[in-house]
């Protein structure tokens, strides 16, 4: 009976030990593998157009889609020189090429796998056989919208509008927190020496005009509003400036430019001036309207109004 019995018995543990293998074997193969697309369709101004899903090797042609595509943790292999001369940009893009619309052979060696661009550049066929090439059109819609289509094209919609959201709410309240210092009916005016010429700005052309006026909710003086809010913005001679300043005045310096104008009588004389409400900063920092401009720009008016 011993003798019959061992083998018998060893012969059911081996079964119940084959049918348990088995059915762990299904579990651990029995979720579905993740399948992601390679490339997804992108509803642009010119119509859907195929491009990468996860795009690794960008191009952009526009200052401010280069600090939009940072943001959002993209590579860049290639922008433009308004981008790269950025001293804010330095670092982060010590290694790409500077590139534009006419450095097709540049581009190309680049090897893209998207090009960012806006819609008045030249070349936009040649690019598009480079790389799917994307175009916009600089105002077409509002600045944060602009950021969140940037984020749909490459596939991180979701962390473009968290970003939009947060981005609001912490602008909105420090808005709420200014006006209680400087007093609701303050006005603001932005100035920026160019070149030669000095420019006051609307609402809607960088150097923080978004922040201060669309989600702080500042005034504008009317003169400003009359001459720079519908072209977002206007050159003016240093002997009028006193027409277009506000309470405050917040200073885009270009330190290669003719700043003589304050040196004058007549600036010195503006109230703002006088008592000592300019607030000035690099307008190579200042220019754009992307995310990482528009966090520092935040920055920037938090500590130059409420010390913080």
């Amino acid at each position: 009976m011993k003798k019959i019995f061992i083998p018998i018995l060893l012969i059911f543990v081996l079964i119940i030990s084959a049918c348990s293998s088995q059915s762990t074997g299904k579990e651990s193969t029995s979720a579905p593998k993740e399948n992601k697309p390679e490339t997804i369709i992108y509803e642009s101004e010119n119509g859907p157009i195929e491009v990468p899903a996860d795009p690794q090797r960008v191009v952009v042609l526009f200052h401010s889609f280069a600090g939009s595509v940072m943001a959002l943790d993209v590579n860049l292999v290639g922008a433009d020189p308004w981008s790269k001369m950025n001293p804010r940009f330095a670092d982060k893009l010590k290694d790409v090429e500077e590139v534009t619309d006419e450095s097709l052979e540049k581009i190309l060696e680049l090897e893209p796998d998207l090009i960012i661009a806006l819609s008045s550049i030249n070349n936009v066929e040649k690019l598009n056989k480079i790389a799917p090439t994307v175009t916009f059109t600089y105002g077409e819609v509002d600045y944060l919208t602009q950021f969140l289509e940037v984020g749909k094209l490459l596939n991180k919609e979701k962390e473009a509008q968290a970003w939009i959201d947060d981005f609001k709410t912490r602008a909105q309240k420090a808005g709420e927190e200014i006006k209680a210092k400087i007093g609701a009916e303050a006005t603001i005016s932005v100035i920026e020496t160019f070149e030669k010429e000095l420019y006051v700005f609307g609402d809607n052309w960088g150097r923080g005009t978004e922040i201060l006026y669309q989600e702080m909710k500042l005034n504008m003086p009317e003169k400003v509003k009359e001459m720079a809010l519908k072209e977002g913005y206007y050159a003016l001679s240093p002997e009028v400036l006193p027409e277009f300043a506000g309470d405050y005045l917040i200073f885009s310096k270009n330190p290669d430019a003719d700043n003589s104008f304050q040196e004058t009588d007549t600036y010195k004389n503006i109230p703002a001036v006088k008592s000592n409400r300019v607030f000035e900063v690099n307008s190579e920092e200042f220019y754009f309207n992307d995310p990482l401009t528009l966090e520092y720009q935040l920055d920037f008016f938090k500590k130059s109004f409420l010390g913080n």
